[in-house]
């Protein structure tokens, strides 16, 4: 069976705070539930008064990770390549005189492209690589160029697949799809647009590879317009077509969506049906096996009465930016069947888990490092991680004791009933500073003294791995 063993250590430097468990239902001072807060800055590190969207870009070259954190003044980049140390490397400042609100950004080619709903704001453009020069952090930056084919825009969505950029709610198109062609990354150009359904406040694009046949290879939008969901067919931009809408009971505001990886099941948030109709955050699914006649599936209720936001899909997980309720981690396995249940939780916002517009804007599951990024409007970037170790299933990991943890120069070992074969010790990083085999030895004594203070993996003849301390 999977086991869940945590144990960790808080360290503190420079106002960035770094390596705290969720031990016995916080981490620092945070409530949460199988997810650990790995490090944190916040907003008097980047110079902001509050923190709103978010997205990461992991660099080709050397597989480092960054944090893109949208500001109320600037967009801000965080080096996360060593996730126990981040590096605030600088922002980019907003393109408006304004600086008041918020902006949001998703990135292309190893660019980032950002817009506002900051006056004349346009879209900035700005090369990611520059992050790998940076010598003396932080930084103030300049953008690559800006597209001035709107003035302000509420938000941004990007299809990878095809290099097209979409902005919605912008000052063109009634506040729908702005289409922009990013073929050459530096210099997007205009590519259209469609306003036939009204305001987008969000959408997903893809290259649709799910159930319905009729529609494989198409490019198609799935937008989420204020009082209901719009599938739109955008292969061709010259002539945009709604392939359907859908609406649902106690619609408030539409807000935003993301489909499951075989695009049959699409998760939707109504922002403000909380404050409106008192219930507790609500995600409403639908299946659309059939995208021309698109049918209600469920309705999944979370534990508190927090304001949903941004949620996103990674395997069978759907992470939700659950506003003051903080990161809300739901297991979608078996979806099909109407069976959803919450995986579990990190809540950035300690006040309350009401209804309105605190804590959590966004988060940002997709590193391949498993680390996942919280934008807080208050508590600025939180970096988490699951703190789930797995063991092999048939190794009785109640029969393995490591103590004292935490620890400082020795560490015991035992096992019941069989030997110690081989111990492997490991920093969060995957970097081993520990490795020896061993015959006949059921309990051993190993001296870490030499060893940093932090956090560390003992993995007990390849079968088992335990968190553990060092202080």
């Amino acid at each position: 069976m999977k086991k869940l063993l945590c144990l960790l250590l808080p360290c503190f430097a420079m106002g960035v705070f770094a390596q705290t468990p969720c031990e016995s239902g916080t981490a620092a001072g945070f409530e949460c539930d199988g997810y650990d807060l790995i490090s944190q800055i916040p907003l008097s590190v980047m110079n902001s008064v509050k923190a709103n969207d978010s997205w990461g870009w992991t660099d080709p070259q050397d597989g480092k990770e960054y944090a893109i954190i949208c500001l109320n003044e600037a967009t801000a980049f965080v080096d996360i390549s060593d996730p126990i140390n981040p590096i605030y490397l600088g922002q980019l400042p907003g393109n408006s005189p304004d600086h008041m609100t918020w902006r949001d950004a998703k990135t292309y080619m190893n660019h980032v492209y950002i817009v506002s709903e900051d006056s004349n704001h346009g879209m900035q453009v700005f090369d990611l690589t520059r992050l790998r020069n940076v010598t003396n952090p932080p930084e103030i930056f300049t953008e690559d160029n800006i597209y001035t084919g709107f003035g302000s825009s509420h938000n941004i969505a990007i299809n990878v697949d095809t290099g097209y950029a979409y902005v919605i709610g912008s000052t063109t198109f009634g506040g729908g799809a702005h289409f922009v062609d990013l073929s050459d990354p530096v210099n997007p150009a205009s590519a259209g647009g469609y306003a036939a359904d009204g305001y987008t406040h969000d959408a997903q694009i893809v290259i649709y590879n799910g159930p319905d046949t009729d529609y494989t290879g198409q490019e198609i939008m799935f937008a989420s317009n204020e009082t209901e969901v719009a599938i739109v067919d955008v292969t061709d931009k010259a002539n945009p077509t709604t392939i359907s809408t859908i609406a649902y009971s106690n619609v408030s505001y539409t807000h935003q969506g993301w489909l499951t990886e075989d695009q049959r099941y699409f998760l939707l948030g109504d922002e403000t049906d909380e404050l409106n109709f008192g219930n507790n955050s609500r995600t409403i699914i639908f299946d659309f096996a059939d995208l021309d006649n698109p049918v209600e599936h469920m309705e999944h209720f979370w534990p508190t009465g927090a304001t949903d936001h941004n949620g996103y899909v990674k395997g069978d997980k759907f992470y939700l930016a659950n506003n003051a309720a903080g990161l809300r981690v739901l297991d979608i396995s078996d979806i099909a069947n109407q069976n959803v249940v919450l995986d579990g939780f990190f809540d950035s916002y300690p006040t309350n888990n009401t209804a309105g517009f605190n804590g959590s804007w966004n988060v940002y599951p997709y590193f391949e490092s498993g680390h996942i990024v919280i934008s807080d409007r208050a508590e600025g970037m939180l970096l988490v991680k699951a703190s789930v170790i797995l063991s092999n299933e048939d190794f009785d990991a109640n029969k393995l004791r490591i103590y004292p943890n935490p620890t400082n120069g020795e560490l015991n070992i035992a096992l019941e009933d069989t030997n110690v074969e081989s111990v492997q010790i490991s920093d969060v990083m995957g970097r081993i500073v520990f490795s020896k085999d061993y015959e006949n030895v059921q309990e051993l004594a190993i001296d870490i003294s030499a060893i940093t203070n932090g956090i560390y993996f003992a993995t007990i003849n390849n079968a088992i791995s335990k968190k553990i301390i060092k202080n």
